[in-house]
């Protein structure tokens, strides 16, 4: 087991927006998490990355070690576990380039960094084609592409990955996903979160169900998409 979170807790203020919940992720899957807005999809990834508190008897562990010992900053560059949040996140000032250097500047093995660059242009061309060009000037889907490619820049053993089809055109967003089905074959194991229900399950091999801050089900894809609880809330009927 890779990731093993038990009764994730977390509040602001006084509202109560994730109530105890439990799932695991093995090395090498695609597991996704769907629900509607508010459910608290984001927050169960931003507490992962320990970008919010969690309450007390909340247990995460990564590859064994306790994920509550890690600042934030460490979880990236010591666990390897990178976030690509909702809405990019980008440094809209500096070039491409400059965008997936930056998120390097922990690592020790500064020989591999071109290589990654290039292997980043070789997965999205159109980075490769604009590489020069500044963050803020890139289009949507671009501009998610480079937030993908930052986040393999900085960590790669797993991927969190907030709505990462929000905005894109169809073309866009099927090229996103066989994107980063490429990147997990090559050894990252990714957790998304997503609004686009069928979408997330067809690409994941398991996926979790999250309602008002609580897990209500979870499965393997294929039973999920067949299930008419999730057929009627989240596919359409």
């Amino acid at each position: 087991m890779l990731l093993a979170v038990e009764n994730l807790q977390v509040s602001y203020g006084n509202i109560k927006a994730l109530h105890g919940l439990n799932f695991q992720i093995d090395a090498g899957e695609i597991v996704c998490i769907i629900g509607a807005n508010g459910a608290g999809k984001s927050t169960t990834l931003k507490a992962i990355s320990r970008l919010v508190p969690v309450e007390n008897g909340t247990k995460m562990t990564f590859q064994g070690d306790d994920l509550l010992d890690y600042p934030a900053d460490k979880v990236v560059s010591k666990l390897g576990i990178s976030h690509v949040p909702e809405g990019r996140r980008l440094f809209e000032n500096l070039t491409v380039t400059e965008n997936l250097k930056l998120a390097t500047f922990a690592r020790k093995d500064k020989n591999q960094i071109p290589k990654d660059v290039q292997r980043v242009f070789s997965i999205f061309p159109r980075l490769e084609e604009r590489q020069t060009q500044k963050a803020g000037t890139l289009s949507g889907g671009e501009q998610q592409m480079l937030a993908v490619g930052r986040a393999y820049m900085s960590g790669r053993k797993v991927m969190l990955l907030d709505e990462p089809s929000m905005g894109l055109a169809p073309l866009l967003m099927i090229s996103m996903f066989d994107a980063l089905k490429e990147i997990n074959q090559e050894g990252t194991t990714i957790l998304l979160v997503e609004q686009n229900a069928r979408m997330a399950l067809q690409f994941a091999r398991r996926g979790y169900v999250l309602e008002n801050g609580n897990l209500v089900l979870e499965g393997a894809s294929r039973e999920l998409l067949e299930n008419p609880e999730v057929k009627k809330a989240y596919l359409g009927g």
